[in-house]
């Protein structure tokens, strides 16, 4: 899926040469964390976040005791004198894959998104891909998310995944994870019912292995597969 399907598209923006006040009013009025810098043509040209405004402030915050020649430095810092302009930008046309690696591999909490003339056309956040996760990973709809443990060969899927429909079990999502152990997998269907006592007891028989899938650490995975 690509990032264009998913990315906000109106994006709240301000010039480099607006005062750092009103970069925090406006993140204040729209609860952001993230606000992309742009000139007069809406190119990208920096971006600024609440950490950047949080540093830029005196010890004291403003708070009633600052002296009023502090409040006065403070309201002349434009945005531009503390926005990021070494920016890391991804294209409409990456998929939701490569931005959550990304995210995962920089620790930013959002990216701007740009076309090939880097002008700003949305902009893509955590929060954007939770949203995405919960819709493909149909989440909403209530259920029970299983664990279970399978050789990683041909036809393995197939065998479970009949083993469920055989239960009239309805399927929200499935998904397919490595395994700490060589040679096998983790599959995590959610299924749309929290009836399962059934089903597990089945597989059980069949020899699958069931895991708890908060006993599923991603600091136990191998390093390579």
């Amino acid at each position: 899926m690509f990032i264009s399907k998913s990315m906000t598209r109106d994006v709240v923006t301000i010039g480099q040469d607006a005062d750092i006040s009103q970069a925090q009013e406006k993140m204040y009025k729209h609860h952001f964390r993230h606000l992309p810098v742009v000139d007069e043509t809406n190119l990208l040209v920096g971006i600024v976040t609440d950490r950047d405004i949080r540093s830029a402030m005196p010890s004291s915050h403003l708070c009633e005791y600052s002296s009023q020649k502090e409040k006065d430095k403070f309201l002349r810092i434009k945005v531009k004198d503390i926005m990021t302009k070494d920016l890391i930008t991804v294209s409409p046309l990456d998929t939701l894959q490569d931005a959550l690696l990304l995210l995962q591999k920089k620790h930013f909490g959002a990216f701007p998104v740009v076309n090939e003339q880097e002008k700003l056309i949305g902009i893509i956040s955590v929060h954007d891909l939770l949203c995405e996760f919960i819709n493909v990973m149909g989440l909403e709809e209530p259920g029970t998310l299983l664990c279970i443990i399978v050789e990683n060969k041909i036809g393995q899927m197939k065998k479970m995944v009949d083993a469920i429909t055989e239960e009239n079990i309805s399927f929200g999502s499935v998904m397919v994870a490595r395994y700490w152990e060589k040679g096998k997998r983790a599959i995590f269907p959610y299924l749309l019912t929290q009836n399962i006592g059934s089903l597990k007891r089945k597989l059980k028989k069949m020899g699958y292995t069931l895991l708890d899938p908060m006993d599923w650490y991603l600091d136990h995975l191998p390093k390579d597969d």
